[in-house]
């Protein structure tokens, strides 16, 4: 992926509300009945409630957090978790700093 690529995807206000919201998931999603908040992930029909937008929307935005390397997905029963991947940004961020 070109560095133009990501912060094409970086600069939608919505996928930054996502990214900003699996930082501490704890503090921005009730408890899941499947699936623990931190360990599994937030449920993406929970991301999409708090969005207000549909889950094929959502979906959207996921593949191309995902395929960015920015999140990390995990299937349990019938649901798509949504994690974090804090070593990306991490990389992102190093890359920024040399701009």
């Amino acid at each position: 992926m070109q560095d133009a690529d990501l912060f094409r995807i970086l600069g939608n206000p919505s996928r930054l509300a996502i990214l900003g919201w699996l930082k501490d998931p704890r503090a921005h999603f009730l408890p899941q009945v499947d699936g623990d908040l931190v360990e599994d992930g937030v449920c993406g029909q929970r991301i999409a409630d708090k969005l207000g937008i549909s889950a094929s929307t959502l979906s959207e935005h996921m593949r191309q957090l995902v395929g960015a390397g920015l999140v990390g997905q995990k299937r349990i029963k019938q649901w798509t978790f949504y994690k974090r991947n804090d070593a990306r940004l991490a990389e992102i961020a190093a890359l920024v700093a040399t701009l």
